[in-house]
């Protein structure tokens, strides 16, 4: 990505994310960027693409931030995150929401973000109990999604108590009894 290209689509997610998706327009996309209309459209073309490049950027900065092992570290990644970049809820569902599901690059790009969101759960999970356990990592991603979404109100705690609650679902998760008996 170009110097110019990459500094637009930094400044495009700043200000989607500050601002929204669908109330922000071209002009003040170009005059937070410090570009002409035409260096933007000439860069990333539509603001449907910039939206699309801007989620695909965030979504590889956000995977990269967590370098998780356990459910515990998941949790932990979370709240360096909202640390580091604030606490305005889900960028992905945000972009969804005001799209309203209708532009396809938006929607392809967070249907993307979330299966992926939820392999990386599923994985930790499985690894935390060394088995696969896919109605407990729906449960651990519904907390997850739900300390994002609340630490916009509750501020960084909400990571804390949800990082605390999953410790105790993990806990309470029944026993691989098949490999007890193998082992």
């Amino acid at each position: 990505m170009t110097s110019t290209r990459a500094a637009i689509v930094s400044s495009a997610e700043r200000t989607f994310d500050h601002h929204g998706f669908a109330a922000t327009g071209m002009d003040r996309l170009t005059a937070d960027a410090g570009v002409s209309t035409r260096t933007l459209y000439k860069h990333v073309g539509s603001k449907s693409r910039l939206m699309v490049t801007v989620l695909e950027e965030r979504a590889e900065r956000f995977f990269a931030a967590l370098p998780v092992e356990s459910v515990d570290t998941l949790f932990t990644g979370l709240g360096r995150w909202i640390a580091e970049e604030g606490s305005r809820g889900c960028l992905f569902l945000r972009a969804q929401g005001e799209t309203g599901g209708e532009d396809e690059g938006v929607s392809a790009v967070v249907a993307s973000y979330r299966d992926r969101l939820r392999a990386l759960i599923r994985r930790v999970v499985a690894g935390d109990l060394d088995r696969d356990d896919e109605p407990l990592a729906t449960q651990v991603l519904l907390l997850f999604e739900g300390a994002t979404s609340a630490a916009a109100y509750l501020g960084p705690q909400a990571v804390e108590r949800a990082r605390e609650a999953a410790a105790v679902l993990l806990s309470a998760s029944p026993h691989d009894h098949e490999s007890e008996r193998k082992a």
